[in-house]
């Protein structure tokens, strides 16, 4: 029979649930709620004088080319994130989770990343990647690869997406690996006496029962690729050379703390914020048909 808690008085409920009730109100709907009422305001750089402007804002992002630019640089590198990071997580689970001999080292190294904070990680890889001083850079330039993110475009965008990855791969793998141990080994072995490969196991048995955690952390990247890369961005390429590392999140900070344009930045963010919430529910909508749970 199933347990369930009854509770003898009806206002104990809520005030188990309150203080959460209290921080989510706190710090996100009230802020929330007041991006959107400033979205529609236009404000000076003190916030000593208010204006109401309507859809004005709205209009003029729609009609700022390096905004709607801001677009296509933000879907490329959320799917670079998203894409690679998983895949990637992946294989060292996969890896990890046959390792017999010093398998607890190796699972200690690979979750190191995810103590480190996302602007230690855009220094780290900035000085790895120095043009002048970098490591890697020195190796790239013997293998007649010439790196400088702060001229080059395209290693700008290279670098954002290595460091976002490396600092989310601790993430993806503690789920994956938990994943992959809770599968039946009796499932395997039977796959493995009927003479079925490592690559048809993982493809035919491995990978769908993962399927619940594939679905679970491409939601929480797609996220994290929008909104928690903030730090690394800031802290490796400051949005440049040019606008080219420049995606929505930054862009906000950009034209609101550093150009003061406040009802501006205020509409970017409900924009970024909408644009998410519609991405989770396709997600949830479309590719949750796809998993077996």
């Amino acid at each position: 029979m199933e347990k369930r808690v009854l509770f003898r008085s009806r206002w104990l409920p809520w005030a188990l649930i309150m203080p959460q009730l209290l921080i989510i109100g706190i710090f996100f709907f009230w802020p929330a709620g007041q991006a959107v009422l400033q979205s529609f305001q236009m404000e000076d750089a003190f916030g000593m004088s208010t204006e109401w402007v309507g859809l004005d804002n709205f209009r003029n992002l729609l009609d700022d080319p390096t905004y709607l630019n801001s677009f296509q640089r933000t879907a490329v590198f959320s799917v670079l994130v998203a894409g690679v990071g998983i895949a990637v997580s992946l294989g060292l689970a996969i890896f990890a989770d046959r390792i017999i001999r010093f398998a607890m080292v190796y699972k200690t190294l690979l979750i190191v990343p995810y103590a480190v904070a996302p602007v230690i990680a855009g220094v780290l890889w900035v000085f790895m990647f120095s043009p002048s001083i970098g490591v890697i850079t020195h190796y790239l330039g013997k293998l007649g690869y010439e790196w400088n993110h702060l001229m080059n475009e395209n290693q700008a965008m290279a670098l954002i997406v290595i460091t976002s990855v490396w600092k989310q791969i601790s993430y993806n793998f503690l789920f994956f690996l938990a994943g992959l141990q809770s599968i039946p080994k009796a499932l395997i072995e039977a796959a493995s006496i009927d003479g079925a490969g490592p690559w048809r196991r993982f493809w035919n048995i491995q990978l769908p029962l993962l399927s619940p955690t594939t679905f679970f952390l491409l939601v929480i990247n797609i996220v994290y690729a929008f909104f928690d890369t903030f730090g690394i961005i800031d802290a490796a390429t400051q949005g440049g050379p040019g606008q080219s590392t420049s995606i929505l999140v930054y862009k906000v900070y950009q034209d609101g703390f550093k150009a003061l344009d406040l009802g501006g930045s205020a509409a970017q963010s409900v924009i970024l914020m909408l644009i998410v919430v519609v991405l989770t529910v396709i997600q949830f909508r479309y590719v949750e048909k796809k998993v077996q749970y």
